[in-house]
């Protein structure tokens, strides 16, 4: 579903000029309050739900691949005093249930394939294909991680009339295991046959099991205690040995019983390459059937009723349920991983694009000779400042736009403020500065209302928390000197630094925002002149029909829609602007949940540039497929690579992940010091670069889902008035911050 708007459409006409301006609104009108500000801590339930779903589904994966709860110990034998000896002497068929010690033999000539670990998709179709081939039977004990992986084997076990036995769930050694433990190893298998057959089995062999005569002080009493729980404990007399892989020859010579007595021989179907035990058993049940044994399963060799009790009901919902679970952790598991390789594929691409493209950038326009046109632009511009309860910060603002080295026309449009910012203003009396009021319409208007007022055809829009240096202006409109240019992203740079989310931030506007103008520069698709640093050619802005509020991101909306009718859009790197950054998380989110989701809204609005001629159709097959897979596809996919981080260091292998991760922060830090050197940076800041990915990466990932979700459900957002501080001054030609509420400790931001 299409990204919504949130607002009414104005009644601006769509083409030509901006309305003229209509009557003052009276000062300081009240406007609505600040939207959803009670409502943050719900922002946070649909994303968090939905990675909570993913972690579930890792978490179910890994545990039926034996990553998670698995115990891989195998015990030393232990004395031997405490078995009965009819048990050490006896057969390897053990009934233990309702107080009996009793254990059977095999009749002669009768065989009792068994196969363990199993079943595997590779190997147990192939012995299956061999058994029936040869008209045998056999018992597959198989493990309830690899029977929830493949349910459709143990039904073609099954139907083909084999037995299947249970092989505990994720292959533990039960001595070393409560009786808790191994009623969960036994139940958890139960489920899995139910689920993928239908049935529960009696059968139960213990892993690492032997001969009977191997039976120990650790081992019998689990093999009691199994036998209180209705299973008769199999083990073998005869073993192949195949997972030593001894050759065919050897297989087939360990694997025969001698003086045709019956036997219980134990193969594997899984654990490893059973090619040898494939070849072996095409050779062993054909020899053996001339020599008169009969290959049978144990129910059989035994004349006893089959193993297997249907399974239906509430159970076997159960079992249905839970195949249906694996089933879908596995598939879902399968997509993230796919997602991880689109990810690691598209951060690496875009960091070298960065790397190579804005290092060319910055060379080309860095040459002594470099220059837009034959001469400088120096004809005056105008200034429009759209303010809405700015009171704080608004006299910075004008100040440095009173300092500036070009001539200027400051005009202020005062958008309905309630704190008296329209007529803090006035009381400056400031040369060129004009206040313009209008009653509460939002941003693109009040820019609309200060073009159609402005007197010049150089247009520069800034924020009004923002202020400039003296040289921003005159750097920001010498790209102009190229008839060709129709608007100019200049360099915004966070000027409350100070705070831990402030350097954050300033990483991200030095390393993200400023490497990808100068990228998206060279490819000629730069997606977004910043609202808080721009300008603009008037003819351009009236040939597209002025600041548009379809979106909550009228700053690149505005962007695409001159790239589409043929202007260049640059960047001008000298053009530095300080802006004051949020400074809580609240505030954060409140920024860029607007901007994700209104950059989703113009990616939707100007989809029709993808099957258009021209610049617009150029725009649309280069630049919004790159900003769709940069600026939402990337982010959105990228906590893939914290959720693997997080699984790989708790379940393993951790160094491997560990190493992985560092690999990828390595990757950025480079690209981070790269950014900082071309924007002539201190370094120090990059510290918090290692904090930066694990904390405030996360909330960027949670407000992306977000609007993600905004968008697929239709949801409207308004508009939200962030508060600010009035922290950041400009002085002078470099810009100083302060504590808010202090005025006695000044110091250079920088």
């Amino acid at each position: 579903m299409a990204p919504r708007t949130n607002r009414p459409r104005t009644n601006r006409p769509r083409t030509g000029r901006p309305p003229a301006p209509d009557a003052p609104a009276a000062p300081d009108a009240p406007t609505a309050p600040d939207a959803r500000r009670r409502r943050l801590p719900m922002r946070f339930l649909l994303p968090s739900l939905l990675l909570l779903a993913v972690m579930a589904m890792l978490m179910l994966r890994g545990f039926v691949h034996s990553e998670i709860l698995a115990d891989h110990r195998i015990r030393p034998p232990a004395a031997t005093d405490q078995v009965p000896e009819k048990i050490l002497d006896g057969g390897p068929v053990i009934d233990t249930r309702g107080g009996r010690t009793t254990s059977l033999s095999l009749p002669d000539h009768r065989l009792v394939l068994t196969f363990d670990d199993g079943p595997d998709p590779q190997w147990t179709p192939k012995v299956l294909d061999v058994l029936k081939k040869h008209h045998a039977h056999a018992v597959f004990f198989v493990t309830g991680t690899m029977t929830s992986r493949h349910p459709d084997l143990v039904r073609r076990l099954v139907a083909e009339g084999h037995e299947v036995g249970v092989h505990t769930f994720n292959h533990p050694d039960l001595a070393y295991q409560s009786k808790k433990r191994i009623d969960w190893e036994l139940s958890q298998n139960q489920l899995a046959l139910a689920g993928a057959a239908g049935i529960r089995t009696s059968l139960f062999r213990p892993p690492y099991s032997s001969f009977a005569d191997a039976m120990d002080n650790e081992s019998w009493p689990v093999t009691e205690y199994i036998g209180t729980r209705g299973y008769i404990t199999v083990v073998n007399n005869t073993d192949s040995e195949d997972w030593q892989k001894p050759g065919v020859d050897e297989i087939i010579r360990r694997a025969t019983p001698r003086g045709g007595k019956g036997a219980v021989v134990l193969m594997h179907d899984s654990g490893g390459d059973r090619h040898q035990t494939v070849q072996a058993l095409d050779r062993f049940l054909p020899e053996l059937q001339r020599r008169g044994y009969e290959f049978e399963n144990l129910s059989e060799a035994l004349g006893a009723p089959s193993a297997h009790t249907p399974v239906t009901g509430v159970d076997r919902w159960k079992g249905n349920a839970w195949i249906f679970l694996v089933q879908a952790a596995d598939r879902i598991t399968g997509m993230l991983v796919v997602g991880l390789a689109v990810i690691g594929g598209l951060v690496l691409t875009r960091f070298g694009l960065m790397l190579l493209l804005s290092g060319t950038h910055a060379r080309r326009v860095r040459r002594p000779d470099f220059r837009w046109g034959p001469a400088p632009v120096t004809e005056p511009v105008s200034v429009l400042v759209p303010a809405y309860n700015e009171a704080k910060c608004i006299e910075n603002t004008v100040r440095s736009l009173t300092a500036s080295e070009h001539p200027v026309e400051v005009i202020v449009v005062d958008d309905g403020s309630s704190d008296g910012t329209a007529r803090l203003v006035e009381s400056l009396r400031l040369p060129d500065v004009r206040v313009v009021r209008q009653h509460n319409a939002g941003k693109p208007a009040a820019l609309n209302r200060g073009l159609a007022n402005a007197r010049h055809d150089l247009i520069v829009m800034m924020d009004g928390d923002t202020v400039f240096e003296p040289a921003t202006v005159r750097e920001l409109v010498q790209p102009f000197a190229d008839p060709r240019v129709g608007a100019v992203a200049g360099n915004a740079k966070v000027g409350n630094r100070d705070s831990l989310i402030g350097a954050w931030q300033h990483i991200e506007y030095v390393m993200g925002f400023n490497l990808d103008r100068r990228m998206y520069d060279l490819l000629r698709c730069m997606p977004t002149i910043p609202g808080a640093v721009g300008a603009f050619r008037r003819s351009a802005l009236e040939r597209v029909g002025g600041m548009s509020d379809d979106t909550l991101a009228e700053d690149t909306d505005i962007t695409m829609a001159l790239h589409r009718d043929g202007w260049r859009v640059v960047y001008a790197e000298k053009a530095r602007a300080w802006t004051e950054a949020p400074e809580s998380v609240q505030q954060l989110w409140s920024q860029r949940y607007r901007w994700s989701y209104g950059t989703m809204q113009a990616i939707w609005k100007h989809r029709r540039a993808l099957v258009e001629r021209g610049p617009s159709g150029r725009f649309g097959r280069v630049g919004l497929p790159l900003v769709a897979l940069f600026m939402v596809v990337a982010p959105l996919l990228a906590p893939l690579i914290d959720v693997f981080l997080l699984y790989g260091v708790i379940f393993g292998p951790t160094q491997k992940t560990v190493l992985a991760w560092l690999g990828v922060l390595a990757v950025q830090a480079v690209c981070a010091a790269y950014a900082f050197r071309l924007d002539r940076e201190r370094m120090t800041h990059l510290v918090s670069l290692p904090l930066q990915q694990i904390l405030y990466r996360q909330l960027m990932y949670v407000v992306l889902l977000q609007s993600w979700i905004t968008a697929l459900v239709g949801g409207r957002l308004r508009w939200q008035k962030l508060r600010r501080t009035g922290v950041v001054e400009a002085p002078g030609s470099i810009p100083q911050q302060r504590t808010a509420g202090s005025e006695s400790e000044r110091r250079p931001v920088g």
